[in-house]
């Protein structure tokens, strides 16, 4: 690994922002200061005053590998990861053949070690049979264990109450879950097909998956894990009464926690008009006031991390009628700089952003000296460079497989112009590394 000198930066780290020199050698940050001299650095980068902060580590990705190559794989997905700032990522169970044994799980493991440029971890995924796989699982060999309590496609849906109540019980990690009332849903799925037939407008997708069936599902999680001290985190949050359900404050000693994805904090319901498909995901997108009550929770920490939910579908798949066509954006190369927009904008400090886009990730997961800017920790770091006019998103080539984005129309006011990966460059110059050649993530047996 090469030393790597990176000076006059503008560091976001712990709450504070302030002027430094890093120097990186044998893959961890070796010094932080306000002037480094005297080093021989094989790469030296002036930063010229530009942002530099922990990469993100995104807590939720569906990489597509293995299963349907034809959507993404780890190689394509964590290049274009890197390419948007993130250094790690740890990707869902629900690929073909699902994460639910230890087989599965060491067969993606060596797949990312053979091709991802990102830091990799993977959660084990849950169904109604391998309950005692669950309960036998090394937590230091896992980055979560995810429960799908709402619709999915194959046998990962578990909306069994004993079911759930043994998981809820049993679970030796930290238990992710993915709320929808199922019943619910197709309810209002049957409503909404009385009256349009085949061609359901995609506008309707936040109705049908409304409000009350992530609360339905999400309250019922909460319950569960409070009656059998569950280590519970709920992902992407997308609505305004959900968020009686968390406590603000500290991440530390919290035993339920939240995540709020980016798309959830940047779109909302009138962008269906214009997007269609393109925005729709699961849970859907809902009003600006859900949005707008997210970022709020944000800056009380009643949401503890931001992640990115990335889930690339074909732009073929994408533009069939909306009851066919697949829920899921590809997001990984655009959301931190796209979430830099509300730093701009006044929405959230810069240093609440870091903190919940990378200390917060790696004190949930417990994630060893990573997701900081501290001496002798692995050296993740984002170059993030502030422009004097906002850059159309048209002008970039898109690195993820399916070769689109929602942002396609945006102006963004940053961009990623150097990411470091364990110490190794992974993108600069507007060019992937291929020589890079991400980590596989260590885990604490007890988390936060």
């Amino acid at each position: 690994m090469s030393r790597i000198l990176i000076r006059n930066a503008r560091l976001v780290n712990e709450g504070r922002v302030f002027d430094a020199d890093v120097l990186v050698a044998y893959g961890r940050i070796e010094k932080i200061a306000r002037s480094i001299e005297g080093v021989n650095a094989s790469v030296e980068i002036d930063a010229q005053g530009r942002w530099l902060v922990p990469g993100m580590i995104d807590d939720q990705v569906h990489f597509r590998e293995p299963g349907a190559p034809h959507k993404g794989t780890i190689a394509s997905e964590s290049r274009a990861a890197v390419a948007g700032g993130i250094t790690s990522f740890m990707d869902m169970p629900n690929t073909n053949p699902a994460t639910l044994s230890v087989a599965a799980l060491d067969d993606k493991k060596a797949r990312a070690a053979a091709s991802s440029v990102a830091n990799y971890g993977f959660h084990f995924g849950v169904s109604k049979d391998n309950l005692d796989v669950v309960a036998a699982l090394d937590p230091r060999q896992v980055a979560g264990v995810k429960v799908f309590m709402g619709a999915s496609t194959g046998d990962m849906l578990v909306d069994d109450p004993r079911v759930l109540e043994r998981l809820f019980d049993c679970v030796p990690t930290i238990l992710l879950a993915h709320c929808e009332h199922t019943p619910s849903i197709l309810a209002n799925e049957a409503l909404y097909r009385e009256r349009f037939g085949d061609f359901i407008p995609p506008a309707m997708h936040p109705l049908i998956r409304d409000a009350q069936a992530c609360w339905r599902s999400s309250s019922l999680a909460v319950a569960l894990a409070k009656q059998f001290g569950t280590r519970l985190h709920v992902l992407h949050l997308t609505t305004a009464k959900e968020l009686a359900l968390f406590e603000p404050g500290p991440l530390a000693g919290k035993r339920i926690t939240a995540e709020v994805c980016a798309h959830h904090l940047l779109f909302d319901d009138s962008d269906y008009a214009s997007l269609g498909n393109l925005i729709k995901c699961n849970p859907a997108i809902k009003t600006r006031e859900d949005r707008d009550a997210l970022r709020q929770a944000l800056l009380c920490d009643r949401i503890d991390v931001i992640g990115t939910d990335h889930a690339p579908h074909t732009l073929q798949d994408k533009q069939r009628p909306y009851a066919s066509a697949p829920s899921g954006l590809p997001l990984v190369q655009h959301a931190l700089p796209a979430l830099f927009e509300l730093v701009e904008q006044g929405v959230l400090p810069i240093t609440q952003l870091v903190r919940k886009s990378s200390h917060a990730v790696a004190d949930l997961f417990a994630i060893p000296e990573r997701g900081y800017l501290r001496e002798g920790y692995w050296a993740d770091l984002a170059l993030i460079e502030r422009l004097d006019e906002p850059r159309p998103v048209s002008l970039d080539p898109i690195l993820a497989h399916c070769q689109w984005t929602p942002f396609q129309h945006h102006r963004l006011r940053h961009r990623v112009t150097t990411t470091i990966v364990s110490g190794q460059l992974a993108w600069h110059e507007n060019q992937v590394n291929e020589n890079c050649q991400g980590l596989p993530l260590a885990f604490a047996a007890q988390r936060t």
